[in-house]
């Protein structure tokens, strides 16, 4: 074994299996601990609230030997006693912040959707923190901003110009002044009628299309302009014009199928680029084509069968026994294949497999 390594955030699961997959020995403080997770860790430990998580971290490292503390979506700006593999809290604040993002892109001269005046119609709103597209709104009257608003009262927000166009992002690792892309990808998102319509919801990596070398060359200026360090992810839409939406300081909901497409170990480079040692640039497209979609929850439910049949073609895998609500994540569900095609076809069938034991539960 290489060492030690301490995950915490609010899911933890891909970047565990990461670096157990690299050869670490692995404990995570996780939200969910579910079944999958507990496969790749010495140790897995629960925690209700955010505000909770530095207190877990600080007490299992003063009764565990940890090498590497890494954090992800969360408690990228958690406080420890023990250093953080990754970008230091004080630089990820800066990208915790949409509107600090926003002045972050204008300055570097990115495109980047305009914020638009109070009495602008259609807009986007979205909350100035969070992660994962999670209340983002597209509101076409000040009605539909005040019902926002009643919602979630109290919440900063921003007013984008409300943009069209491909979401997609390109997956980089950066050391504090340099980044090289790893692979570009393709953003499935929920698409649904309510305030989740903006979230995540799923990847197909590499997104193959003419404009990638375009969304390579914005991610790596920015991921290096950034001064963040290890994974760092950007996120665009892909449109006449490409807008920079995002820049995410920690590991990305794609990882999965970074690594599987393109056979590299993130964790490994993560760890590298803390030590100042940067990838090689990508060479054209990677050998396989990989697809995550998560299933959602369509009513309340309470999962009634053992799942873990169904892995590798399935991850974050819930307990017998665990009840999730109407719009919940149930579990990700994956396909693979030497085309995109090909990939997509077997995501379809392993929804399906997922689907008929749902309909019982």
């Amino acid at each position: 074994m290489r060492g030690t390594v301490l995950v915490a955030g609010f899911a933890t699961r891909h970047v565990v299996r990461s670096a157990w997959n690299a050869g670490y020995r692995v404990s995570a403080i996780d939200h969910f601990c579910d079944q999958d997770l507990c496969w790749y860790t010495d140790e897995c430990r629960t925690f209700e609230e955010l505000d909770d998580l530095s207190g877990v971290v600080d007490e299992f490292c003063r009764r565990h030997p940890v090498d590497l503390l890494v954090v992800t979506s969360g408690a990228e700006d958690m406080g420890s006693a023990l250093p953080i593999c990754g970008t230091p809290k004080e630089r990820v604040r800066d990208f915790l912040d949409k509107l600090t993002i926003q002045d972050f892109f204008e300055r570097e001269h990115i495109p980047v959707p305009p914020i638009v005046p109070a009495t602008t119609f259609p807009c986007m709103i979205k909350p100035r923190k969070g992660a994962g597209g999670w209340r983002n709104r597209i509101v076409r009257s000040p009605a539909g901003e005040r019902a926002w608003t009643e919602m979630w009262p109290d919440v900063p927000y921003i007013r984008q110009q409300v943009v069209d166009g491909i979401p997609c992002s390109v997956s980089c690792i950066a050391n504090g002044s340099e980044a090289r892309a790893v692979a570009v990808n393709e953003q499935l998102l929920r698409e649904t009628d309510d305030d989740k319509a903006h979230g995540f919801a799923g990847a197909i990596t590499p997104f193959d299309h003419p404009r990638a070398a375009e969304l390579i060359s914005i991610a790596e200026h920015a991921a290096g302009a950034s001064g963040c360090i290890g994974s760092v992810g950007v996120d665009f839409m892909l449109g006449d014009t490409i807008r920079a939406i995002e820049i995410n300081p920690r590991f990305q909901a794609t990882l999965d199928t970074v690594e599987m497409a393109t056979g590299r170990n993130m964790f490994d480079l993560h760890v590298s680029a803390c030590r100042g040692i940067l990838p090689p640039a990508c060479q054209g497209r990677p050998p396989a084509f990989a697809a995550r979609r998560i299933v959602f929850a369509d009513r309340d439910l309470t999962v009634r069968d053992d799942l873990r049949s169904l892995s590798p073609s399935i991850a974050d895998i819930p307990w017998p026994g665990t009840d999730i609500e109407e719009g919940g994540a149930v579990v990700s569900t994956f396909g693979w294949g030497k085309t995109r095609d090909d990939a997509l076809a077997m995501l379809d069938k392993t929804i399906s497999r997922v689907g008929r034991y749902m309909s019982r539960w």
